[in-house]
């Protein structure tokens, strides 16, 4: 065994670089040439990405990080890779996530319920020239329409960690730059431009796309998940298609839910059932009560349907199953994992720069979103197999601290070891020090991608 390797093996052994090691773990060498991410010349791919996973988790801009490490890389060099119309940003993404998810299954209870929970959220973009941007957004942070970015995502939760699986940026007809007006000219063969074309065909065909992709790629669970903007019958028949179950909130609105036999309204099968059946009593927190009951029903297009008809002193509120095996408790608490989502949206945007990005290029946007991404799906692999496993911002702060403290203690290490290095009679009696001292350094190096100043 050469010296090189038994330093590195005795590295790996002592500071255990949590997101090194899980990266090296999963192969991300072995997805990035599957995602046609390659370079025949200068640095790695490989090491540029774990720049940014770094600089995420450091919470730090490209320009800060140069500052901060020694061994940063040149700004072009980060930059080049944001803007590159050949790289597959979405396999990357899918294929590190279904890495993720083969390997929990070994630490997942087999009886717990897996959900595909879709959903989209708006970011704040005020830039006139941000490609992709849309005004009239409507934005349930601002309750109000703003300027903006639409991102359509996939997420997948076992009820203990939150995965983000799929995304894309979704147009409307108020964009701020139009396709063609796109400054970046890029070669219509190429994975950026079917992402262009990807945003113009509407969140709905947006969201049936990424299902379907997730489907494809063997990523299973039990359920899917959908509020009423996305729960249409058109959307549930596709879903029936794919073998999906859902569990959706659906509109009380008799253009999309027109049922088959008499009550052919939410209302009118309401007004019919709540006095022949037995509500029941729930409760939402401590402050909201609500009765609820169930009935199935059939559509021409979704099939049959259990609904649950929620009554709150203000609201009515059907939620529907596709799956009609289970009972009403069942479809509620299920229902209620939607939440799961949004708290990843708010992990991502507090953690993981998610919304904060400064690139108005379309790829670079779609790139530093996935960099988001999947740096939240590391820390959440990270979160789940550690034996105590805390909240994402807790955990994120600790990986912080432990990334400064690596860097610093090798770089100091190996300071000291130059410098007996320069005491005559070690090198005298040690020739091969130097040499030692030159592996240490270029294993820490690729370990570690950095080191810091201070």
């Amino acid at each position: 065994m050469s010296i090189e390797i038994q330093i590195s093996n005795i590295i790996n052994d002592k500071l255990r670089n949590p997101i090194y090691t899980t990266m090296k773990l999963f192969n991300m060498k072995t997805i990035l040439t599957k995602s046609n991410f390659t370079k025949k010349e200068g640095v790695a791919v490989h090491m540029v990405m774990l720049h940014f996973v770094y600089m995420l988790v450091m919470n730090k801009k490209i320009s800060t990080f140069m500052k901060q490490s020694n061994d940063s890389l040149k700004k072009d060099v980060y930059y080049r890779l944001l803007s590159n119309s050949t790289y597959n940003w979405r396999s990357l993404l899918t294929l590190s996530v279904a890495k993720i998810l083969s390997v929990l299954h070994k630490v997942q209870d087999a009886k717990a319920i897996k959900v595909l929970i879709l959903d989209d959220t708006v970011e704040d973009k005020v830039g006139k020239h941000v490609e992709g941007s849309c005004d009239k957004l409507w934005s349930n942070k601002e309750k109000r329409t703003i300027r903006g970015i639409n991102v359509v995502s996939l997420n997948y939760s076992d009820g203990f960690s939150n995965f983000m699986l799929d995304f894309s940026i979704a147009m409307n007809k108020y964009a701020r730059v139009a396709i063609e007006d796109f400054t970046n000219k890029i070669d219509k063969r190429s994975h950026a431009h079917k992402r262009r074309l990807e945003a113009m065909k509407g969140k709905s065909r947006i969201a049936i796309d990424m299902v379907k992709r997730a489907v494809n790629n063997g990523i299973y669970a039990d359920y899917l998940l959908v509020d009423s903007w996305y729960s249409k019958p058109v959307f549930i028949k596709e879903m029936n298609a794919l073998g999906l179950k859902v569990i959706s909130r659906i509109a009380n609105n008799n253009k999309i839910w027109n049922f088959v036999g008499k009550q052919k309204s939410l209302d009118a099968i309401y007004n019919k059932y709540k006095t022949l059946k037995t509500a029941k009593q729930g409760n939402y927190g401590k402050k909201i009560k609500f009765t609820y009951f169930s009935v199935v029903v059939e559509h021409k297009n979704a099939g049959k349907l259990k609904i649950v008809f929620i009554k709150t002193k203000e609201k009515l509120i059907p939620i529907a199953s596709t799956d009609l095996e289970i009972n009403e408790e069942e479809i509620i608490e299920t229902y209620k994992r939607r939440w799961d989502i949004e708290q990843g949206y708010k992990e991502l945007r507090q953690h993981f720069g998610f919304g904060q990005e400064e690139n108005r290029i379309h790829e670079a946007l779609i790139a530093r979103i996935t960099l988001s991404f999947f740096t939240y799906n590391i820390v959440s692999y990270i979160n789940r197999i550690s034996n105590e496993p805390q909240t994402i911002g807790g955990l994120f702060k600790d990986l912080e601290c432990e990334l400064h403290t690596l860097a610093i203690a090798m770089q100091t290490f190996i300071l000291i070891l130059d410098e007996i290095t320069k005491i005559e009679d070690v090198v005298n009696r040690n020739k091969d020090l130097v040499s030692i001292i030159a592996v240490l350094q270029d294993v820490t190096q690729k370990m570690l991608g950095f080191r810091c100043e201070s």
